[in-house]
């Protein structure tokens, strides 16, 4: 392991809003606001990963049924030009009028006029057409400054890109960790291909294939120990790495954390760079699939 500037992963300029340059890593919040931890614990914890460098800060109308969003503006309060703010709409929500009406409904439990980012959180019924059609309206109106997509795969990837104003996409959402790499067949290269980055969700295994057995994998921990790391920190370097030397990294992992020593491990884990020692053996034992395989989703 070695200290490193801290990795930042670049969305690209578009007709209206310059490139941006995004910590590689930075906040998720679902299942905040549902009372699992106190919520002064939840504040605290995105406000610390602020002071942390971990500005990205993801939510979605869905998240406890708005109250993660709550929960984040209470966080920003005052301070929200500190934070790349993300939200994502549901997919029966997202029509010509109906996403300008929930977009206008979390902005206001964010407490905010505008996010940096909207998603449209999974494939749904509405015609993407209706949902790139609201998205432009409100870019126009200066209530979001980018849109892209959540748990799209590579064919609805194609069909979105396809459509007047579709290539615009800045990122597609999805579930991504060492154990559940079926993105890396088709989706990653595509994206990639079209300078398209990838949020990762769950990159700390929380679901998707292998959940329960890949923190206590023997590999991931005795690799973990020899590099002086937490597994957690090791499973977020691995889902960050650069895609070879001098490549750019284009995958930002949104780990969800409510205690501040969580969200220090994780900032943390932006200075660990992996040896190519330490990823063979994470490939020898959590070995890509040779063939295409169902998009991961939760």
């Amino acid at each position: 392991m070695s200290a490193i500037s801290s990795p930042t992963v670049t969305l690209p300029a578009t007709a209206h809003e310059p490139a941006v340059e995004l910590p590689a890593i930075g906040q998720g919040t679902w299942h905040m606001g549902e009372g699992l931890a106190p919520r002064s614990d939840e504040v605290r914890a995105l406000q610390h990963g602020l002071e942390r460098g971990l500005t990205l800060i993801d939510t979605a109308e869905m998240y406890a049924d708005g109250e993660a969003e709550a929960v984040v503006g209470e966080a920003l309060l005052g301070r929200r030009d500190e934070a790349f703010l993300v939200s994502k709409v549901y997919p029966w929500n997202a029509g010509r009028d109906s996403a300008i009406a929930a977009c206008e409904a979390s902005l206001t439990r964010l407490g905010t006029d505008h996010l940096d980012l909207y998603l449209l959180h999974w494939p749904g019924s509405v015609p993407l057409e209706e949902t790139l059609e609201a998205f432009e309206r409100l870019r126009e109106a200066g209530k979001i400054r980018r849109f892209g997509v959540s748990n799209f795969d590579v064919d609805e990837m194609a069909a979105l890109c396809a459509l007047p104003g579709g290539e615009a996409c800045a990122v597609n959402q999805v579930l991504y960790h060492l154990g559940s790499r079926g993105i890396e067949h088709a989706l990653l290269p595509w994206q990639r291909a079209r300078a398209i980055p990838t949020m990762a969700y769950c990159p700390l295994a929380q679901a998707g294939q292998l959940r329960r057995e890949l923190l206590t994998h023997p590999e991931v921990l005795e690799i973990a120990s020899s590099l002086g790391i937490t597994p957690t920190q090791l499973l977020l370097a691995w889902t960050i790495r650069p895609r070879g030397e001098g490549a750019p990294r284009d995958v930002i992992a949104i780990p969800k954390a409510t205690r501040l020593e969580h969200v220090e491990q994780n900032a943390r884990a932006l200075e660990i760079s992996l040896t190519e020692e330490a990823l063979a053996r994470l490939d020898a034992a959590f070995p890509a699939p040779a063939r295409k395989t169902p998009l991961d989703i939760v």
